[in-house]
């Protein structure tokens, strides 16, 4: 069996997420406008198309066994085929997200990353963002102050100092900001953090007891849950500030929902957590993302947890 390229499997990833959000709510029109809007952005996405929806049937009805078979020997494609069919088998429909969103942060973000993948970005001031994977920011630069929007993943920012104009990290509710300094910003499965390499940064948050200002200095770091309001606050040494950049995950009493969020940038499909009870527990730890099958199963172990790759599209988080 034939393997995709890397870029063929992401428009085939995109692809079926367009099927299923048409699957789900077939008289949103919204839906429509939004598979147009993909197939006109390049013959590549339409040929995708095209080969996608033939196997799927233009009815949209979900794959069978039998057809789910000749996706795969007609096609060429690898065993992410089975996408569509096999989260209907396991009842797992649900965890399929809407393109939507993700079409929209494209459009607003100024860069974004894939899976596993780390850039580096000089901005317009001479600051250096180093983007973490499947990340994305917009920016918003003016002559009084500079002004970067984290909208997904994780960021780390070398700060070019000009004490006129303020330079600020938004993510949720959440406002970090320096003059000069180099600190991190993250959000994790709506879990945000600033931690501080050296310098000082201001952060403030709407909606959190971290609405009066909090002062972070080197080493320092902040991290506020968005849906319950939960802070918590520690230090470590600074040369452990950002280090996914060296492809390390350190956790210091996380929750395993926020740790498979980060360790999902690195690895290819999705991972489902079946039981809410196990995502909210707390794990410490150094890990190497080098592997992150393995850093996964390192992550939910503690939590009375195990692995299951259903397809290489999908990865299930259950109890033992």
């Amino acid at each position: 069996m034939n393997e995709t390229t890397p870029d063929q499997g992401r428009l085939l990833d995109e692809a079926i997420d367009l099927v299923i959000r048409r699957q789900n709510d077939p008289d949103n029109p919204v839906s429509e406008d939004l598979i147009r809007a993909w197939r006109a952005r390049s013959q590549q996405h339409e040929d995708v198309w095209s080969r996608v929806s033939r196997v799927h049937g233009a009815s949209g009805k979900i794959l069978d066994e039998r057809r789910r078979i000749e996706r795969g020997e007609s096609l060429g494609l690898n065993r992410r085929n089975f996408l569509v069919g096999g989260l209907t088998v396991l009842g797992l429909g649900s965890v399929a997200y809407s393109f939507g969103p993700g079409m929209l942060m494209e459009a607003r973000a100024d860069h974004m990353t894939d899976k596993g993948e780390i850039r580096w970005i000089n901005l317009p001031d001479g600051s250096i963002a180093t983007l973490g994977p499947e990340s994305a920011i917009a920016l918003s630069f003016q002559n009084d102050r500079r002004e970067v929007e984290l909208l997904a993943g994780m960021c780390f920012f070398e700060v070019a100092k000009a004490t006129d104009r303020p330079f600020s990290v938004v993510c949720a509710d959440l406002r970090a900001t320096a003059l000069g300094t180099a600190f991190d910003v993250s959000n994790d499965a709506g879990i945000v953090t600033v931690a501080v390499d050296h310098g000082l940064v201001d952060v403030q948050a709407q909606n959190s007891p971290l609405q009066a200002d909090v002062n972070l200095g080197e080493g320092q770091w902040v991290t506020i849950d968005t849906a319950s309001g939960r802070v918590d606050r520690g230090q470590r040494d600074s040369g452990q500030i950002a280090a996914w950049r060296d492809n390390l995950l350190i956790a210091e009493e996380e929750t395993v929902e926020a740790l498979v969020a980060r360790i999902g940038r690195w690895l290819p499909g999705r991972i489902v957590i079946a039981d809410p009870s196990v995502g909210h527990q707390r794990v410490s730890g150094i890990f190497d993302l080098t592997n992150p099958l393995r850093t996964l199963e390192a992550v939910v172990h503690p939590a009375g947890a195990r692995i299951r790759r259903v397809t290489s599209f999908v990865t299930v988080i259950s109890p033992l």
